[in-house]
């Protein structure tokens, strides 16, 4: 299996865990949830993020996860193994690099204040898993509450080389992303893989500021890929049109706290997940909220026929 680097690009979709009525895992979900991904067009995927539920899995279960998952498809996998502690970190890091992984994801603690802190914390953090290991830094002040500069990223690529990729889900965040592209042209930061998520909300533009792709889990995968393809051939006015369509959706799946409930109901809705349980403490979807997403999903029908769902 290939190591995620710093040229990485394309769509590494996050994939949701899939758990049966019972808050039993869901493996023949989720296999046929990576058959889907890879039919869709991906470039990667992307296991045991906040979106997999990861806080709810015993470490078991996690490996059980990762390794269903890297049996089943050949593409490159990161693994979500942010911990309160590097020592259960790197179990879970040493377990799932072995299996083949492609690299780790790391977000911050959100004790973390000053800016030597978060620089220090990744690179302990690089040492506690070793060079050899690809990581992901995830900036996403909005859950993490941990604010992280371009000097601070510039700081974390030079001093830990082992970071390979941001997950950039700043916001307001475009004008992060010219300046890290500015910074790396004047040579004041070496280059980071840019991938970006919050859902996919901003991908048309993010594309045009200079990431390399997204790494996200919105329920039309396809509709990434197609952005981020559109964009690589310099067909933007494509890429933006077919982005508006899915807009909405994507605005009502990205609200906080409610995201994942809307996110799994689809997928179950396309025949993925037998069901859209989240494990306890869960967020359930209200009748006016599924009459809401079948309003949105009639309207997007009329300019995506992938969105002609039972």
């Amino acid at each position: 299996m290939a190591l995620i680097s710093r040229t990485t690009r394309g769509v590494y979709a996050i994939a949701p865990t899939p758990f049966l009525p019972d808050g039993a895992v869901d493996l023949e979900s989720l296999r046929r949830l990576v058959d889907f991904y890879v039919d869709a067009g991906v470039d990667g995927l992307t296991l045991l993020g906040q979106m997999g539920e990861a806080p709810k899995l015993t470490h078991a279960e996690a490996v059980e996860i990762v390794a269903t998952v890297l049996a089943r498809t050949d593409l490159p996998v990161v693994v979500g193994v942010s911990a309160p502690g590097f020592s259960s970190m790197k179990a879970l890091t040493d377990e799932v690099m072995a299996l083949g992984a492609a690299g780790v994801m790391i977000g911050p603690p959100h004790t973390l204040r000053t800016d030597d802190q978060i620089v220090g914390y990744y690179s302990a953090a690089g040492q506690a898993l070793g060079a050899d290991v690809p990581i992901v830094v995830q900036d996403y002040p909005l859950t993490f509450s941990v604010v992280m500069s371009v000097p601070v990223l510039a700081r974390i690529a030079r001093e830990t080389p082992s970071v390979v990729m941001l997950k950039h889900e700043d916001w307001p965040g475009l004008e992060k992303i010219s300046a890290l592209r500015a910074a790396q042209a004047a040579e004041e930061a070496p280059r980071l893989s840019i991938l970006c998520g919050n859902g996919g909300l901003f991908l048309d533009l993010e594309m045009r500021r200079g990431a390399d792709g997204a790494m996200t889990g919105y329920c039309f995968p396809e509709l990434l890929v197609d952005v981020v393809a559109l964009a690589a051939e310099g067909r933007a006015g494509e890429a933006h049109d077919l982005f508006d369509a899915h807009l909405p959706l994507i605005r009502y799946e990205q609200q906080p706290g409610t995201g994942l409930a809307v996110r799994k109901h689809i997928l179950m809705r396309r025949g993925l997940l037998r069901s859209d349980t989240q494990r306890s403490p869960q967020r359930s979807l209200s009748p006016d909220e599924r009459a809401e997403i079948d309003l949105l999903l009639n309207r997007l029908s009329h300019h995506d026929e992938r969105a002609r769902l039972p």
